[in-house]
């Protein structure tokens, strides 16, 4: 018979869920149509990104959180009740089990640093970056885009960000009201709405027109202006490591590169499938793990952007040549 307690939080972690849900479509979505940022006349390109929200909401989180993590928690930690860990953050600082609030803060800012660091991985990393362009490939990112993964991304960010948890002695209750709130305020941050912190507030949290910014399409003639504002919550870590861009106008959002663009043309198990097409390709070649903006071939090979013409690539919206780059190397020279 199940643990009376492990039901009880499980039924919490789906009434919170719940509570998220209904705040991304009775206060986020409501505040699209009445602010919006970009008026889109044709919105069913976003509704594949609510069926991505669902299903991690309440499929892929809660049977990763209670299956894995819990029975993890339990083996490094000894379970809800003595969430030691390995490094346990209540060890090293004991009177922080006297205060919750202020340890589930400590929590939340180790885990929102290691969502900044695999999120720089996931755009450095030729290999990572063909899981995590399915996210970027949306041009009509809204309040449900936050979720719009590739589930082989998904499951290894969650795996590194869940071995930190345990590591620190997160219990599974509270890892899982971590992961919501954090994605409930990324769920405001995807959204297409005009509204900004302020001067000193979005130094403090992430807003929608920080994280637009990093949705951006590639500008050819700042053709690094996109590598910016990587944090998911505190923007703080992209202050300190120089990654912060404030200031900018509001960009078209999407990419460039017609073999990612186009999985806006599929459905959910298409676009899985045909990433995982790039993922195998780029593991496979030297290219995937060379650090650097890429784009991809009609190999689904990833090819480095010093190679070719970003200009002549996104306005052909054709997908580079299986073989050779001789066509844009010639665009290349003649823009230099």
């Amino acid at each position: 018979m199940p643990d009376s307690s492990l039901m009880h939080e499980i039924a919490e972690y789906f009434l919170l869920t719940v509570v998220q849900v209904a705040v991304i479509a009775l206060v986020f979505r409501p505040m699209e149509r009445m602010w919006p940022v970009e008026h889109w006349p044709d919105r069913r390109v976003t509704a594949i990104d609510r069926s991505y929200t669902l299903i991690k909401l309440f499929g892929v989180l809660p049977l990763f959180t209670y299956l894995i993590l819990a029975p993890l928690g339990n083996l490094f930690g000894g379970g809800n009740d003595d969430p030691t860990g390995i490094v346990s953050v209540q060890g090293l600082v004991p009177w922080l089990g006297h205060h919750p609030v202020l340890l589930f803060l400590v929590y939340y800012a180790i885990q929102d640093f290691t969502y900044y660091l695999i999120h720089r991985l996931q755009h450095a990393i030729p290999w990572w970056w063909a899981l995590h362009s399915l996210h970027h490939s949306q041009r009509q990112v809204s309040c449900w885009t936050n979720d719009r993964d590739h589930y082989l991304d998904d499951l290894l960010e969650a795996l590194i960000v869940a071995g930190v948890a345990v590591a620190i002695g997160v219990p599974p209750v509270e890892y899982a009201l971590l992961v919501l709130s954090g994605e409930l305020l990324q769920n405001l941050s995807h959204a297409n709405v005009r509204l900004r912190f302020g001067p000193v507030l979005d130094k403090l949290v992430v807003d929608p027109r920080f994280h637009r910014l990093h949705h951006m399409r590639v500008d050819p003639e700042r053709p690094t202006l996109h590598a910016c504002n990587y944090a998911l919550v505190f923007p703080l870590w992209d202050i300190l490591f120089g990654t912060a861009l404030y200031g900018e106008k509001v960009r078209p959002t999407g990419v460039g590169d017609p073999m990612v663009d186009a999985d806006n043309r599929r459905g959910i198990v298409a676009q899985q499938l045909y990433v995982l097409k790039r993922f195998r390709a780029a593991v496979l070649s030297r290219a995937g793990w060379r650090p650097g903006d890429v784009a991809f071939n009609a190999r689904y090979e990833p090819v480095s952007v010093r190679d070719f013409d970003l200009h002549a690539l996104e306005e052909s919206q054709v997908p580079l040549a299986a073989q050779g780059l001789k066509s844009t190397e010639r665009h290349n020279g003649a823009g230099s």
